[in-house]
């Protein structure tokens, strides 16, 4: 995977490219209504945007809810290329850009299926199972120690 770009996209340039990978993943495949995918958050928040052989694959959001928090939405991988660590590899990108912000805690909403990648990068899961767009989902948070 040494073709795996993941950088922080360029707005408003890159965004039909992350539209277009959250519309396959979440609307296509998972049946998410588009008002609930598209909800007018994408232009107060940070894009990343991940190119595997130029091709652009993958792509996450930062929000940041105030000077203590931000939040991780909308980590989406095109499934002809899961399974080859590139959601791990956004997010750590993610991890990063926050961290170089002072950000001290991350919070997520994660798909109750794939709560264990979120496991191995120490978010630790708080309270019970919840549907986000008829979708099972956890809350996670992840605090860093800052230095």
């Amino acid at each position: 995977m040494s073709n795996l770009v993941i950088k922080v996209a360029d707005l408003p340039e890159e965004f039909p490219a992350i539209a277009a990978i959250r519309k396959s993943v979440f609307q296509e495949e998972q049946g998410v209504d588009p008002a609930l995918e598209f909800d007018g958050k994408d232009e107060i928040s940070q894009h990343l945007i991940a190119y595997l052989d130029e091709k652009a694959v993958g792509t996450t959001r930062i929000r940041y809810l105030d000077d203590k928090t931000a939040k991780i939405e909308r980590l989406a991988v095109l499934s002809t290329v899961r399974g080859q660590g590139i959601g791990k590899k956004i997010m750590e990108n993610a991890l990063e850009v926050i961290a170089k912000k002072n950000i001290p805690e991350v919070v997520i909403h994660a798909q109750e299926y794939i709560k264990i990648l979120y496991e191995k990068l120490d978010f630790v899961q708080e309270g019970e199972i919840f549907k986000e767009a008829g979708i099972p989902h956890v809350k996670m948070r992840k605090i860093f120690h800052l230095v």
